[in-house]
């Protein structure tokens, strides 16, 4: 293979951020190098979502751009993985001349074979599982049978990597068929990894100094494991991981509120380092939309686990997902979603106008019948009414004292410390406020990011040596979304990997 550099952009969820780490451990074990811009790569890839038409919209607008790289530079390879890949098919050839390989999410472990068949012969390639999976491999059988969770534990963290926090899936795929998903036909049948497999990966990962895990799922609390006749629920799974002893914090994500088990409100209040916080989907507050977009569950059921989440973790915070203007949706349906986010009070929400998905139910069925700006009006009210709750919430907090994992310098702080940079050369990572800035950019320079347990943005003025510790920050100001503050103390500092050449 004559490749030797690549560029890789993700787009969409967590899940294909966790793929995206995967493969490019794939093109590195090949001896690729990452490059900052596609013109400089031998090898370009996109990572796609299709659970939005705007996601596709902005990956075909991108790949429409590398005409003219393919023009310059013919032998650079251009592919298209994930989900908007296994949704159009060998569709893009056609209306994108210069793609060279389209790979789904069921074949991600065949993209070394892929690459060298497309640099050998020249002439694209189409990876595709189709609406099951390629290979659905039985409990009882050997984890070599299955490439898919062979790939999954491939992770070996080089020397350099940012590992502070990673994503380990349990699941793959999803059984739920609502309406307007589009997940189930892109990413096949729910199956749950076997709980043996995931926590060695989990324990890789602490040994290479990583403190924080997230269990991804499309559905994770249904994670369900059956080895001989013992059943294995998420309950049980999130108890296993917290006996890593190495990993200071465990979040999961996304939950569904039909097939919740008070079982798992009870590890997370028994368990500490299991984060008190829960991003389960409502996506509509009105029982005739949900109804529609068949959720399987009531408002007032969704209202009634979110109150007895509080009793059991009384600090938890909630996020959640809704979807505005979904088929027939009336002023009224509106409303109750509405009233259920005033009554939740969230810490976050995440809200999407209704975009039909081809394939879907409700694109076969149902018509879209809302017009854009009414979606957009009920988008923007929905969330102008969350950011009075999370400036409410975040305001309550100014005073208090909340643990912060450190992530690393803000953007606000990178941008200082490359004007300074760019400017006189002298500035000292290390210590950005050595450089002759003036006060308000060196109060940008050493400003570091980091999470509480509840997932809230902390900024806070520090040094490289606070990047990877747990501190203790005593707030000063809020905003909406971010929490200002002076650290008071160093809970854990940094760690180091266990062993960095893994």
């Amino acid at each position: 293979m004559q490749l030797s550099t690549y560029f890789l952009e993700t787009f969409g969820c967590q899940m294909n951020v966790l793929d995206s780490q995967l493969v490019e451990g794939q093109l590195r074990a090949l001896g690729l190098r990452r490059v900052a811009i596609p013109r400089e790569a031998d090898l370009i890839l996109f990572n796609t979502c299709s659970v939005r038409q705007h996601a596709e919209d902005k990956v075909l607008s991108r790949l429409g751009q590398l005409k003219h790289i393919k023009r310059d530079r013919p032998h650079t390879i251009i592919g298209l993985l994930g989900c908007m890949a296994e949704r159009l098919r060998e569709g893009l050839f056609e209306l994108n001349p210069h793609l060279d390989l389209i790979c789904g999410p069921g074949e991600l472990d065949r993209l070394p074979e892929l690459l060298g068949r497309v640099d050998e012969s020249g002439k694209p390639i189409a990876a595709i599982t189709g609406l099951q999976t390629r290979r659905l491999v039985p409990a009882e059988r050997s984890l070599l049978d299955d490439p898919l969770e062979t790939l999954d534990l491939s992770r070996r963290p080089l020397p350099g990597d940012s590992i502070m926090q990673s994503y380990v899936r349990v699941q793959r795929g999803c059984d739920k068929f609502c309406t307007y998903c589009v997940v189930p036909y892109t990413r096949g049948a729910e199956r749950s990894r076997p709980p043996g497999n995931i926590v060695r990966e989990v324990q890789t990962l602490a040994d290479a100094g990583c403190r924080e895990v997230t269990l991804l799922g499309q559905t994770v609390n249904s994670y369900a494991y059956r080895e001989g006749q013992t059943p294995m629920r998420f309950a049980d799974l999130l108890r296993l991981v917290h006996e890593v002893p190495d990993i200071d914090r465990i979040r999961f994500v996304t939950s569904y509120p039909a097939d919740w088990d008070d079982d798992i409100f009870r590890v997370m209040r028994d368990h500490p380092r299991i984060c008190p916080y829960l991003h389960i989907p409502a996506q509509s507050g009105s029982d005739r939309i949900l109804k529609a977009m068949k959720r399987n569950y009531t408002a007032d059921s969704y209202l009634r686990l979110m109150d007895t989440a509080r009793q059991y973790v009384p600090d938890i915070a909630l996020a959640g997902d809704f979807i505005v203007g979904f088929t027939g949706e009336t002023d009224e349906d509106f409303a109750a979603t509405v009233d259920l986010v005033r009554r939740v009070e969230y810490k976050q929400i995440f809200v999407f106008k209704y975009s039909p998905r081809p394939g879907t139910a409700a694109d076969r069925s149902l018509a879209d019948d809302i017009p854009q700006d009414v979606k957009a009006r009920r988008n923007n009210e929905l969330l102008a009414v969350q950011t009075a709750i999370m400036e409410r919430q975040k305001r309550a907090l100014v005073g208090r004292t909340v643990e912060v994992l450190v992530e690393g310098y803000s953007k606000a702080a990178r941008r200082a410390q490359k004007d300074a940079a760019d400017s006189n050369g002298s500035l000292d990572p290390e210590n950005p406020t050595t450089s002759p800035l003036d006060d308000v950019a060196a109060s940008k320079a050493n400003q570091l990011i980091g999470r509480t347990p509840q997932d809230i943005i902390t900024v806070f003025p520090g040094d490289a040596a606070h990047v990877g510790a747990l501190v203790a920050v005593r707030v000063t100001d809020a905003s909406a979304l971010t929490l200002f503050g002076e650290i008071e103390s160093v809970v854990s500092p940094a760690k180091m990997p266990a062993n960095p050449g893994t």
